[in-house]
């Protein structure tokens, strides 16, 4: 696949692009991101679906002004695709064969169900969880898929969208009871024709309104972290103020703390999401802060392998790895890191919690654990810190994010940062478990750093730690005499300078 790899995507209400950079196989990064507001729909849905002038002229501007940006950037690949606005219209094939020849820009309309199916394996790649329903609510349509064991089931997309609601309903001069109750009814009714199987615990939320209403309730909710994708919630606890938000004035919509420039579409995207919500049975949402440019950008990076990643690794793990290159044989070091973690780890297993297991989070800290140095050696675990707090989004949860995180952070005497620690609370495992974790994380990086691919084995008992290798661990015994413990017990090392120093030169 190219190197650079450019997305467009247009929907009904607005038109994005992005640019991503492909590092190595399995590996990618965003460099760049646009959005416009084309509503390249509006005044569709009362034209018998033509699209009408305005809308033709703000996509065509902001197309153009995407191809600036991509000649920039100097992207090898770009595709465009377009959802539900130009497959209705009566028109969209008029309007296609003018961009191409005004820009060169070929356009592909996808349909309902592609469209479902590009989000669902968005989210299947870069989410923690592989099971669920996705829902994309744009301007013109509802695509949705069933996951079931990381898998795609099924798609399918419904007539349901916020311009279209819009228009039919919510600008119309009625009372917004009565709007709702018409709204509403029309949903119920498209529903109807959703398949039976599509039941599910977990929704997905991909699109605007999803994202939109998340961000809403974290800043509610004073959630410590400042990340959407893979934000979870319970539905039962926000569901009165969702169902507030399309009863609401537009004039009214601030007190609910949503984004302004979400307000001209927010009620009608927030009463079709909760519709669905509740149709399917929805109990937990968890955010998606990807979907349908991801999931084209995918499709191509994984077409040898099934369309999903190996599941040996996280696709951010090595996003960061091939950017912040930490040292030359990197594979080498990286398995003696991890060979030594894995001893400590089952030599204090026992002091863990035992229905919490961590090694992933703490192996996963390991393999980044020199990123910082890429930077500067000073305080290079502060830079690693920062580096994941930022970089560290797919395929983990937030609270698996913030543990690799404070981890890395762990440098010298101290096993916690208590000012972190308090801050990031309420996501973190118990303050006895994370020092654990901190003490054999740190001490695996003391070890792995002095012993040259030394054998190096573990013996607890008696409050006596026994660190024996066949080769010199000199450098890091001053680092484990003042490295804090969990608790008070003695550390000793028996390695190749045990052996007297006369001895070795010869001195009688």
């Amino acid at each position: 696949m190219a190197k650079r790899t450019a997305i467009i995507d247009i929907g009904s209400n607005s038109a994005r692009l992005v640019i991503f950079e492909k590092t190595s196989r399995y590996g990618f990064h965003l460099i760049c991101e646009q959005k416009s507001k084309v509503r390249i729909g509006e005044g569709a849905y009362g034209k018998e679906g033509n699209l009408q002038p305005i809308g033709i002229k703000r996509a065509y501007l902001a197309l153009k002004s995407f191809l600036h940006t991509i000649e920039k950037y100097q992207a090898h690949k770009t595709i465009c695709v377009a959802t539900s606005a130009l497959r209705d219209a009566p028109n969209g094939r008029i309007f296609l064969e003018w961009i191409k020849k005004e820009l060169g820009l070929t356009i592909k309309v996808i349909d309902g169900k592609k469209e479902a199916y590009y989000g669902a394996i968005a989210a299947n790649n870069l989410l923690p969880s592989h099971e669920g329903i996705t829902i994309d609510i744009g301007g013109g349509s509802s695509d949705m898929a069933l996951i079931e064991e990381g898998k795609i089931v099924d798609t399918f997309s419904l007539n349901l969208g916020t311009v279209r609601l819009k228009e039919l309903f919510f600008d119309k001069s009625l009372p917004l009871p009565l709007i709702n109750q018409n709204a509403k009814a029309f949903i119920q009714q498209e529903l109807q024709k959703l398949p039976q199987h599509f039941k599910h615990s977990l929704a997905i939320g991909i699109g605007g309104t999803a994202r939109t209403l998340s961000k809403s309730i974290m800043e509610r909710s004073n959630y410590p972290l400042d990340k959407l994708h893979a934000f979870e919630y319970d539905l039962q606890t926000h569901l009165a103020y969702l169902e507030a938000i399309p009863l609401s004035s537009a004039k009214n919509l601030r007190r609910f703390e949503l984004k302004k420039n979400r307000y001209d579409t927010i009620r009608e995207g927030t009463l079709i999401f909760t519709e669905i919500l509740r149709y399917i049975g929805a109990i937990t949402v968890i955010s998606s802060g990807v979907g349908v440019r991801e999931g084209v950008f995918l499709e191509h990076q994984l077409k040898n392998d099934h369309f999903q990643f190996p599941t040996t690794l996280n696709p951010s793990v090595v996003s960061i790895l091939d950017r912040f290159k930490p040292f030359i044989n990197m594979e080498r070091r990286k398995k003696g890191k991890l060979k030594i973690a894995s001893k400590l780890y089952e030599t204090f297993k026992s002091y863990l919690n035992e229905d919490e297991d961590h090694f992933m989070e703490l192996r996963y800290a390991l393999e980044l654990s020199s990123i910082g140095n890429t930077l500067t050696i000073y305080k290079s675990h502060q830079h690693a810190f920062y580096i994941a707090m930022q970089e560290l989004s797919y395929g983990l949860t937030h609270r698996q994010i913030l543990l690799i995180s404070l981890l890395l952070r762990m440098h010298g005497k101290e096993l916690l940062n208590k000012p972190l620690y308090a801050e990031y609370k309420s996501l973190l495992p118990s303050k006895k478990t994370l020092l654990w974790l901190s003490f054999i994380y740190t001490l695996s990086v003391y070890l792995h750093e002095a012993s040259n691919e030394a054998k190096i084995e573990f013996h607890y008992a008696n409050k006596v730690l026994m660190i024996t290798s066949d080769k010199p661990l000199y450098l890091s015994k001053e680092d484990i005499k003042s490295l804090q413990k969990p608790f008070a017990f003695a550390i000793i090392v028996k390695d190749e300078d045990s052996i007297p120093t006369n001895k070795k030169l010869g001195i009688t």
